[in-house]
């Protein structure tokens, strides 16, 4: 059923000449994406790196999910506007079933006689031989335009049931990260610490910035795993969440108050990774700022990500890149909130916030110099 509706669908395109981006494309890609994601979460049961292939899952789901948003509001969005087409030719339409019904196929030759005579028949056959062409043309344009409304409908209500399924899996996909993290005992460790010196640590200190800076300086083992050379890196990190900027560098917020990092705007549940491999040098709540994950890529060098909901991984593990170290805050959404906001254009926005910091020799510096495609 799903090969005859793309089917169907791509010659309705080719017959109303959309382009590639159509609602139509942008529906089967977001379903296809979620079969993938389905498909990655069977995989992954039975992943010998179970926390890798999982990490995964969850990517995929929340690319799915953005795809998801976007391919029913376009659905949404063509067929509200096919339905104002029809309610603003409806007139023209009735003239035209009009004109179909007076077109009997079964008259008998006294009515094809014309009143006038054989001139008035003529002239009465002419004319309908020139508007024929017209009448068939608006006929074909609104089957293709009917076939297109009945494709969208049934796109949407397959959209929907994987949907459903798939805002399951997701939650099933991050509850099962956590416990695969919570269970990992492969990494290899730099240092080991005591709770005690990190509580020590954590009384003293009542700033971030005080925190941090007691925290480079605790002894470390170095040599058990080297890390990756940190020099080429500069400019080539991913962020860690998708998302936008909300408060930039140094920029003062509505109370004029600045932090000497970047305030990042994300989805709620959304999955943050390590961008590069880097010691975890702590994890845990510090002061307002919730959940704190410290990553330490090279000595003397700190990334500091601020507002997590849920925290990963062991103190002094080294963790590659692209591990996920947490999950940001928020409620998932069910699935009639989702469909509605989806095609409102709202709902499930970027609610949740991440501070991100990066510091060298002690010193906070602007991220930009680190993250690839740096926001203005």
């Amino acid at each position: 059923m799903k090969a005859l509706i793309a089917a169907t669908a791509m010659a309705v395109l080719a017959c109303s000449g959309y382009a590639q981006e159509s609602p139509v494309a942008l529906a089967e890609a977001a379903v296809a994406q979620f079969h993938d994601a389905h498909s990655r979460l069977e995989a992954a049961q039975s992943a010998s790196d179970r926390v890798k292939a999982l990490t995964g899952v969850v990517q995929a789901y929340e690319e799915g999910l953005e795809a998801m948003r976007s391919g029913l509001r376009q659905v949404s969005l063509r067929e509200a506007e096919l339905s104002r087409e029809f309610a603003d030719e409806s007139g023209q339409y009735a003239q035209l079933l009009g004109i179909l019904v007076g077109m009997k196929p079964n008259a008998s030759p006294e009515a094809l006689v014309h009143p006038s005579g054989p001139l008035g028949q003529a002239r009465a056959g002419m004319l309908v031989a020139s508007v024929a062409p017209t009448v068939q043309a608006q006929v074909e344009d609104m089957r293709v335009r009917l076939e297109e409304v009945q494709i969208l409908r049934e796109l949407q209500n397959e959209a929907l049931e994987t949907l459903s399924q798939g805002l399951q899996e997701v939650q099933q996909a991050r509850t099962e990260l956590s416990q695969a993290m919570s269970d990992r005992t492969d990494l290899p460790q730099r240092f080991t610490t005591t709770p005690e010196r990190i509580k020590t640590l954590i009384d003293s200190s009542e700033t971030l910035e005080a925190f941090a800076s007691g925290l480079a300086v605790m002894d470390v083992v170095d040599g058990i795993s080297p890390l990756p050379d940190l020099g080429s890196a500069q400019g080539s990190w991913p962020m860690p969440v998708p998302g936008r900027m909300l408060r930039n560098f140094n920029e003062a917020d509505a109370a004029g108050v600045k932090r000497p990092g970047w305030l990042w705007a994300a989805r709620p549940l959304s999955l943050v990774t390590t961008p590069w491999p880097a010691t975890l040098r702590y994890k845990g709540p510090f002061l307002d700022y919730g959940n704190v994950i410290i990553l330490e890529p090279a000595n003397d060098v700190l990334l500091i990500l601020a507002g997590l909901d849920e925290v990963y991984g062991d103190i002094g593990a080294v963790l590659p890149a692209g591990t996920a170290v947490g999950l940001m805050g928020g409620a998932a959404p069910d699935l009639d909130d989702f469909v509605e906001n989806a095609k409102q254009g709202t709902g499930v926005s970027l609610s949740e916030t991440l501070y991100i910091e990066v510091r060298e020799g002690g010193q906070p510096v602007n991220p930009e110099h680190w993250f690839a495609g740096a926001p203005l």
